[in-house]
């Protein structure tokens, strides 16, 4: 999943605030989220256009900007592209709306 991308040499720089941003995540109820799934939303969703010049204060304060509605809509929409469902029939209707 983690693929390269130019701003990965921040990670560790950038780790406390990757923290904070999945407590405030747990806090809000969201449990499931990871580090790894929140670096691949940062990566291919919201720096997509990757930047020539970018400092390190600019990747963390995106990391704690980042709203849980945003990353949730990322994801759902990742799983639609990523599995096939037939919304034509009924057991997968119920699975998915389970």
């Amino acid at each position: 999943m983690e693929k390269s991308h130019a701003y990965n040499h921040f990670k560790t720089d950038v780790k406390p605030a990757l923290v904070s941003k999945l407590e405030e995540f747990r806090l809000l109820g969201y449990y499931e989220v990871s580090e790894i799934g929140l670096w691949d939303f940062l990566t291919r969703k919201k720096w997509k256009k990757v930047k020539e010049v970018i400092r390190l204060y600019e990747i963390i304060d995106d990391i704690l900007s980042v709203k849980v509605s945003d990353y949730i809509s990322f994801t759902t929409i990742e799983t639609y592209k990523n599995n096939d469902f037939n919304l034509e029939d009924e057991n997968e209707w119920k699975e998915l709306l389970k």
